[in-house]
């Protein structure tokens, strides 16, 4: 398994920490809002992530955090006339409604900031000790930047050029512009704790790196999120991390690229930002994990209505081959899989060979759909109205197509589906009525129950039904 490497940016083969483990953290949501449409990519996708590697045999330990004190929320908490923790619990029990519709799994530790208070002030406590961070009398805390020699090393920015990029504030304490805050000083108003250096609030940065220590140690496996947190967010982490840890913080940095909207930059002030409510109440939320696998994670994506509704049709695809498959695994002939079915399953191997390929260089999701798609053709024909499928092909059929399925997580949006007396009855008696050759009174049937959303489909394996 080879993984593109952030800090070296090239491609370096996986070796873990401890044999057969994982330990992986993504940076989570600040909660002062739904989640947008570009939150949902590196959600999904390295929920993903996680699914390949347990579906590989490692024992994973993923942790995902929430950012639930910030300048934002107690904007919000202002605004709604809530306090800042009602504000995130609010939008934490949100996030979580839509990370389960988009079929995003609970990470193993879901820490928050307020809740990790402790170790981020031993952390900054331990920075100031060792010289790399300074109190000042407002009563913040700076990280002393130009004392981290390997400062821009993920980012691959020189330090002159950040330098020369960096904003001078007016009456700014800090020692240089490059300095940045690992605890803010309580304004009036604002929710705040005890520390040595006074009432006040964590930095933003600095919480990630104490989460990281507290639940996976000094040094962990692999640390992603988006592109779009290398600067500053990531490097601060390492600065942060490795002066006091006196060891390396990650050994692969995974970043997935942006995601455009109709080739825009999504923005409020271009109108084109969409929470993931707003896409869903429009496409589903299932083709919105779709669209995100359709892709290498790596590279930007671009979201339009056409993308979805492709999204949509492909998944349409998926289901019906599913839907099909249960069918006939249930009223297909009795006897061992047919020529044609056991044709495909011996083929089974080969395609997981081509699938776990595509995974495992550096997390093909693309590749990997296309070699499901090629499952789904072939199993569709193996079963195909010339064929007398059986019981045995079918239900072996169905389980590789749910092999590769439950990996990318597709395939959860629709509950096993069952009809009602009624329906169940004109069913019934409509098959009673061809079996009497009364076609009149068949088509009748037929046509009341497309009124009432359920289409029928005759086999030579007896009738199917689906819901419009």
């Amino acid at each position: 398994m080879e993984i593109f490497n952030s800090m070296t940016r090239r491609k370096e083969e996986f070796v873990p920490i401890e044999p057969g483990k994982v330990k992986m953290y993504a940076c989570g949501p600040t909660v002062y809002n739904l989640i947008h449409v570009g939150n949902a990519r590196p959600i999904i996708l390295f929920d993903v992530f996680r699914r390949y590697m347990e579906y590989r045999g490692y024992e994973v330990t993923f942790v995902q955090n929430f950012t639930d004190v910030d300048d934002k929320i107690i904007k919000r908490a202002n605004e709604e006339g809530l306090t800042s923790h009602q504000v995130a619990e609010k939008y934490i029990e949100e996030y979580f409604k839509d990370a389960k519709a988009l079929g995003v799994r609970p990470a193993t530790i879901h820490p928050k900031a307020t809740e990790t208070m402790d170790e981020i002030i031993d952390l900054v406590q331990t920075l100031v000790e060792k010289g790399y961070a300074y109190p000042v009398p407002s009563g913040d805390v700076y990280y002393r930047t130009l004392k981290f020699k390997g400062y821009g090393k993920l980012s691959h920015q020189p330090i002159d050029d950040l330098l020369s990029g960096a904003r001078i504030d007016v009456n700014d304490e800090k020692e240089n512009p490059l300095d940045f805050a690992l605890w803010k000083a309580a304004k009036p108003g604002e929710p705040y704790w005890e520390s040595p250096w006074g009432n006040g609030r964590p930095g933003w940065h600095i919480e990630c790196s104490a989460m990281n220590r507290k639940y996976l140690g000094r040094t962990i496996d692999i640390h992603c999120g988006g592109e779009d947190l290398q600067f500053p967010h990531h490097e601060n982490e390492i600065a942060q991390s490795e002066a006091a840890n006196d060891a390396p913080f990650a050994h692969y940095w995974m970043h997935n690229g942006f995601l455009n909207i109709d080739n825009k930059k999504m923005s409020k002030s271009l109108g084109n930002f969409f929470t993931v409510r707003d896409a869903a109440e429009a496409y589903g939320y299932e083709p919105i994990r779709f669209f995100m696998l359709s892709a290498h994670y790596r590279t930007p994506l671009n979201y339009s209505a056409e993308s979805l509704q492709q999204a949509q049709a492909a998944l349409d695809r998926l289901y019906t081959a599913k839907d099909n498959l249960a069918f006939l695994a249930q009223n297909g002939a009795e006897g061992e899989p047919t020529e044609a079915e056991q044709a495909v399953l011996n083929q089974a191997d080969d395609f997981r060979e081509r699938f776990d390929a595509a995974m495992d260089d550096d997390f093909n999701t693309a590749d990997a759909v296309s070699v499901l798609f090629e499952v789904v053709r072939a199993a569709n024909k193996a079963v195909g109205p010339d064929q007398k499928p059986t019981k045995a092909g079918a239900e072996a059929l169905l389980k590789l197509v749910l092999e590769f399925t439950d990996v990318l997580g597709l395939l959860y949006g629709k509950a096993e589906e069952s009809l009602d007396d009624k329906v169940e009855a004109l069913i019934a008696q409509r098959q009673e009525a061809r079996k009497n050759k009364n076609w009149a009174e068949a088509d009748r049937i037929r046509d009341e129950l497309k009124a009432m959303g359920i289409t029928l489909m005759d086999t030579k394996q007896g009738v199917q039904w689906k819901k419009d």
